[in-house]
């Protein structure tokens, strides 16, 4: 049960810390209040993580074998990493913390399947790639259709406060669907009576109450901190992480919704005016993203070594 609990532990964590992937747009720029987009992020993440969430959950648990004492240890290594780094306001990867923490037990045993992690290191590679490369296409099909369609200021503020509700909640839905592997995937097939749909759904309620409870903080420092974002890049920024996740997600392999939302917004900040980047947060989450699975490796390695006598 104690290895459970650290996975649900990591699922709370780390919606924590992704929820302002999805929503840290819409709530820096006031268009939704901080409670309205909790409450629209968790439910929508449960969704997803019932409903597409069990190929994740498959492709991370064949990449190394597990015993009570290594999930224990993966779990919390993972845990740990993920809300030492969320406490430093650093929207790091989930997915890079959990397959470190993996990882690093995996080469204490002897035991990792490098196919596998190939796969899931080549996915990391494309989330951020193909979510700067799909708000390339996208940021000039909205602006296009926002110049050439008569509407009244209203309107127009209407439609994006809309659309941001809407690609929120996709966002959302495909955080779930991708990200649930992450909490529970090492479980699968590990604990008896207990089935790869039901890992998924308790997975995403744990997302859920971290989302609920702990990503305020988050959603500012994302929304905030990598350029200043109004309605229409916000719209544009979301909609291409939410594409990348949600297709990565479909072939089975958990990938960062951080990673994808900051490639989205540093393709509008190069079409829209690339002086407005902060080029300081990019490189203090650059180093985020390089120390996460580096981290959780040396913790869960640390922790094998010490409780696997």
């Amino acid at each position: 049960m104690l290895p459970f609990l650290g996975g649900l532990y990591l699922g709370g964590a780390m919606g924590a810390n992704d929820a302002a992937n999805v929503f840290g747009t819409a709530v820096a720029t006031r268009i939704l209040r901080f409670q309205t987009a909790a409450i629209l992020c968790a439910a929508a993440a449960v969704l997803g993580a019932t409903l597409q969430g069990e190929s994740g959950i498959r492709t991370v648990s064949g990449l190394t074998t597990q015993t009570q004492c290594t999930l224990t240890v993966v779990a919390f290594a993972a845990a740990i990493t993920v809300t030492g780094m969320t406490i430093f306001r650093m929207p790091i990867s989930t997915s890079q913390a959990v397959v470190g923490a993996i990882t690093g037990v995996g080469l204490a045993m002897n035991d990792i399947a490098w196919d596998g992690l190939g796969k899931v290191v080549i996915c990391w590679i494309s989330a951020p790639v193909g979510a700067f490369l799909i708000a390339l296409i996208v940021y000039p099909l909205v602006t296009t259709f926002f110049r050439r369609v008569p509407m009244s200021i209203l309107l127009r503020d209407r439609l994006l406060w809309g659309g941001l509700i809407v690609v929120g909640c996709y966002g959302s839905y495909a955080l779930g669907a991708n990200n649930v592997a992450n909490a529970t995937g090492i479980f699968s097939g590990r604990l008896d009576g207990i089935t790869d749909r039901e890992l998924a759904v308790m997975g995403g309620v744990a997302i859920a109450v971290g989302v609920l409870a702990f990503s305020r903080r988050m959603m500012l420092a994302v929304g905030q901190g990598i350029m200043p974002l109004e309605a229409l890049t916000a719209f544009v920024a979301v909609l291409s992480m939410a594409i990348t996740v949600h297709a990565l997600a479909m072939i089975g392999v958990p990938v960062s919704t951080s990673q994808a939302i900051i490639g989205a917004i540093f393709g509008v900040g190069l079409l829209r005016n690339r002086q407005n980047l902060r080029w300081g947060m990019l490189r203090n989450i650059a180093v985020g993203w390089t120390l996460t699975p580096a981290v959780a490796m040396i913790l869960s390695a640390a922790g094998y070594a010490v409780f696997a006598r």
